[in-house]
């Protein structure tokens, strides 16, 4: 889902719409309807959201050129 997008110019709106996909997941795989607890159980499992992934990808894209 996200190959490639560091090479992108990404909008803000852009990065949230993947953020809310990526909670809507969680919220539904846990089966919860409370932001928390899906925050939560990201945490938990260490992931980290699109849009923090993006940023870290793209720092490093930008250096390798």
């Amino acid at each position: 889902m996200l190959y490639g997008l560091e090479a992108c110019p990404l909008t803000k709106s852009d990065l949230c719409s993947l953020d809310f996909f990526i909670n809507r997941l969680f919220m539904k795989l846990f089966k919860t309807s409370d932001m928390k607890i899906a925050k939560h159980c990201q945490s938990v499992f260490n992931f980290v959201i699109p849009s923090v992934q993006i940023a870290q990808k793209s720092e490093k894209f930008v250096k390798k050129i």
